[in-house]
């Protein structure tokens, strides 16, 4: 029998609960040496302070926590422990001390001493700010030199830090009170990471205009601190938070749901055959194909794309990353040549030189390789009469950063990656919120163009800050990589659920997830590292994300109508009329059971089907399940289970 953690993260491995600290008015969560989610009157003042150590790829230490003391009482809490954050080459250890009072100041010291030589890309504080209350408004800078400046917080995405040299940072949380957070030990600067589709402002220590990686010395203690004040009176509505189930309405037409797609990395197309009716199953419209000529990639893979293109009738975009050399009409007249000698006739290519998968910080020099210009003129020419698309095969961040002309493309895109910078469960989860920021971004610079996102997935694709993606061979949560256990889990159902909703109501053209099989699939197959529970199963194995992917794409194209939801952190829903009815799409956003009140338009004759840890075996063993699982639904008000997904139809 399947364990709930396998069910609904793929792993027995789950997040550590967070306790809650608390003194009057001010709370936080305490999360192995971190704090999260600080709040003042049940408003969200910061996401998070933390401490951290990042290694030469950009990897963060979990440090290990020792001789923690919490303490609480009515006026005030606090917290003391020793971090050790170690690999086989380096060790840091500090001392951290946390205190917060009911009048709502918080301060949280650390004092470090590497023990060995350490070598980082960043070592020291982080403090977030979220995102929703905080886009668009006032905010007040100091700098380390005692100068202020009055700006706001970016609500297009800054490429660029928005503020540098930063000593403290105030903004209003209700009208009239003001937060101010100081940060001291070294000189902080803020980047925006909904760049890189977190749900937050960072700032950090030591400025990225410094070389990196470096070297801290063995011995050689520092200090830093963080501290928290708010001042002015909150109103006693604020922070109120509505108890009780989430209400669901339905509004108007609101455009049309974007085509469905999945990526085909090179090494997954094989097997992606040899499930030849699974990958057929998954209806989807598009299939994204790796050509990456740095691996050697030609004839043999697009043969592969063919018979997947003719098996599935999903038309093909040719994903094509060249060795950059300053000739990229040799290199892709040789990839068409590849094409036609399989026999496949592309609907779309999408090129990208080598050296855009390396990234490259804002203003610093581009390395030598041709102009966006040069390379989609020779992808013209190399396959005449196809549309051409560019951006970034990697993350929006990158785009962001190096923004093609839209003129010389038929359609932009880029993809992107939920655990660059965390990994636990509702830091990924959160992620979701920054894609409508990224689609309002790419729209402030690309204009109107037909716009496309994916693949995209839990794991890492490709990581342009570091030589590769992080092993996982014990299916964990870990940064940047390539294999996600949540992918196999109740939990990215979920997810997919919340960032195809964000793309459609974006407007965006078409959204591709994950591959057919493989580490990022949605279709069991043997991996070197072991899949708890499935590897043990015999016959044709699929994950929940199947029967999304298999139920968004039957969708393609549909009208889409408004969804109001009162707690859309909770509940995230798409809606669709089609001849017949209404297609619903629920998905539980949360480890919690939450209620779901259901619209006027789900009468009776209703259907609905739930995608839970309850049904997981059965949805997981039977391909069709979608299709012959479901109830009647004869009540107004459902219950989801922890990331639960569930389908209505009416009609």
């Amino acid at each position: 029998m399947v364990s709930r953690a396998v069910a609904l993260f793929g792993t027995d491995q789950t997040d550590p609960p967070m306790r809650t600290l608390r003194a009057g008015p001010l709370s936080a969560e305490y999360d192995n040496g971190a704090l999260r989610y600080v709040r003042f009157g049940g408003l969200e003042v910061l996401r998070a302070i933390a401490f951290l150590v990042r290694d030469e790829n950009w990897g963060t230490f979990a440090p290990k926590i020792d001789n923690l003391r919490l303490e609480e009482n009515a006026h005030g809490f606090s917290a003391t422990y020793r971090g050790t954050c170690s690999d086989a080459s380096r060790t840091l250890v500090y001392e951290a001390r946390i205190s917060g009072s009911s009048d709502g100041s918080l301060s949280f010291e650390v004092e470090a001493e590497p023990r060995t030589e350490v070598l980082t890309n960043r070592t020291g504080f982080i403090v977030l700010h979220p995102v929703e209350g905080v886009s668009g408004h006032p905010v007040r800078v100091l700098h380390v030199d005692g100068g202020q400046e009055i700006s706001t917080f970016p609500e297009t995405i800054d490429p660029r830090c928005p503020f540098k040299d930063i000593r403290a940072l105030s903004h209003e949380i209700a009208p009239g009170v003001t937060a101010t957070c100081t940060m001291l030990g070294d000189a902080f600067e803020m980047e925006d990471q909904r760049n890189w589709s977190d749900a937050s402002y960072k700032t950090y220590v030591r400025p990225l205009t410094r070389p990196w990686p470096y070297t801290l010395p063995k011995g050689g203690k520092f200090s830093q601190s963080v501290t928290l004040a708010i001042s002015g009176k909150l109103p006693a509505s604020a922070g109120a938070v509505a108890d009780g189930p989430v209400e669901l309405a339905l509004g108007g037409a609101t455009g049309t749901m974007p085509a469905i797609g999945l990526g085909v990395p090179a090494d997954e197309a094989a097997h992606a055959l040899a499930a030849g009716d699974l990958t057929k199953r998954l209806g989807v419209q598009s299939l994204i194909c790796e050509i990456d000529l740095r691996k050697g990639h030609g004839r043999p893979e697009m043969e592969h794309y063919r018979a997947l293109s003719d098996l599935t009738g999903a038309a093909v975009t040719l994903e094509i990353i060249t060795r950059g050399t300053l000739d990229p009409d040799a290199e892709l007249s040789a990839v068409q040549k590849a094409a036609a000698g399989a026999g496949l006739d592309p609907a779309a290519v999408t090129v990208f030189p080598a050296q855009d998968m390396v990234s490259v910080q804002p203003d610093a020099p581009w390395p030598e390789m041709p102009s966006f210009e040069e390379t989609y003129a020779a992808a013209r020419r190399a396959f005449p009469g196809v549309k051409v698309g560019g951006g970034m095969a990697a993350y929006f961040t990158e785009l962001n950063r190096k923004r093609p002309p839209a003129t010389a493309l038929d359609f932009v895109t880029h993809s992107t990656c939920p655990n660059v910078h965390a990994a636990d469960d509702r830091s990924v989860m959160e992620t979701n919120e920054a894609i409508p920021f990224q689609i309002l971004s790419t729209r402030a610079f690309m204009g109107a163009m037909p716009y496309r996102i994916g693949p995209s997935q839990l794991g890492c694709r490709e990581n342009p800050y570091g030589k590769s993606t992080a092993p996982n061979p014990d299916n964990a949560r870990v940064c940047l990589s390539r294999l996600d256990p949540r992918q196999r889990g109740l939990f990215n159902a979920a997810w997919m659920i919340a960032y195809a909703a964000a793309c459609a109501r974006g407007g965006v053209e078409a959204v591709a997830f994950g591959a057919p099989t493989g580490p990022m699939g949605h279709i069991h197959r043997k991996l070197d590292s072991g899949q708890p529970w499935f590897d043990d199963q015999s016959g044709a194995m699929v994950y929940p994300g199947f029967h999304v992917i298999a139920g968004l794409a039957r969708l393609a194209g549909a009208m889409m109508l408004a969804t109001e939801v009162s707690a859309r952190g909770r509940i995230e829903a798409i809606a669709t009329r089609q001849e017949g009815g209404l297609v619903l799409w629920l998905a539980n956003l949360t480890p919690d059971v939450v209620e779901v009140n259901l619209p006027a338009q789900i009468g009776p004759g209703s259907r609905i089907a739930v995608l839970d840890a309850e049904a997981f075996e059965r949805l997981t063993t039977r391909p069709a399940w979608l299709e012959t699982e479901g109830r009647n639904i004869h009540e107004a008000r459902i219950r989801l289970d922890a990331y639960a997904v569930a389908r209505i139809t009416t009609g």
